[in-house]
């Protein structure tokens, strides 16, 4: 490669320096790529190389923690532990705030295969493990006013289910993936996986579950055009 403008300048000793500066200039471009997480063809490498997680299970292949693409609303959540509760509030007989150790120690885990897709256009099959939600309202006691669920994070991000779409299905709040506990990027301490629905209906960073008899709550991309619903066999956008 040749520079033109080297061949104006007539001291050796100045076209040497300015060698040397394009030379720092471009070392310090790639190490920028290298610590952005980029590779030099702008492909982002495994962000985890170093976490242990089962590829298989009961004779299904499985995606890996590092098949997921990061686009929540903030980024990622780092929690503290000692300072986070799971609160289930709004239309109960008795209000839960429950600690990290209290849901994933009280309750009864389940494990079950289940491919998440984005609208985007991706997806990854997972192994998840958590609580079924249905044994947290349960043990809240649903008043009969009671339609909906709403799913709030840390982030402020929101979204909402029915009530029976949570327990007929029986739809379980994560805390690990691919035997793995959740890393703060997939959505630690609790992501909700929610079963046929677009990714974006997948809550992660779950703080609160509010009771409510508002069947209509529209979440942060709900407001913005997105399906109330979220069934994957329906557009996500709704026609306007």
């Amino acid at each position: 490669m040749t520079f033109p403008f080297l061949a104006k300048s007539r001291r050796p000793a100045k076209r040497a320096l300015i060698v040397l500066a394009i030379t720092v200039l471009a070392a310090s471009a790639i190490l920028w790529l290298l610590l952005s997480g980029q590779d030099l063809a702008g492909r982002k490498p495994a962000a985890y190389p170093d976490i242990i997680e089962v590829n298989d299970y009961q004779g299904e292949n499985l995606s890996s923690i590092n098949d997921f693409r990061e686009n929540s609303i903030k980024g990622p959540q780092n929690v503290d532990l000692d300072a986070y509760r799971l609160s289930v509030t709004g239309l109960v007989r008795t209000p839960l705030r429950l600690t990290y150790d209290e849901v994933t120690r009280n309750y009864a885990g389940q494990k079950k295969i289940v491919v998440l897709n984005c609208v985007e256009g991706w997806s990854v099959k997972i192994l998840w493990e958590g609580v079924k939600i249905s044994d947290l309202l349960e043990q809240a006691g649903i008043l009969p006013e009671a339609k909906a669920a709403i799913f709030r994070a840390v982030d402020g991000y929101s979204t909402a289910f029915p009530i029976e779409y949570l327990n007929e299905r029986g739809i379980i709040l994560a805390y690990k993936m691919n035997d793995a506990v959740l890393l703060p990027e997939r959505g630690f301490p609790l992501q909700l996986v929610a079963e046929d629905k677009w990714g974006y209906k997948w809550i992660k960073w779950i703080s609160e579950i509010e009771l409510s008899a508002d069947a209509d709550y529209r979440g942060y991309w709900e407001s913005r055009g997105y399906s109330e619903s979220g069934n994957l066999n329906e557009p996500f956008l709704e026609a306007r």
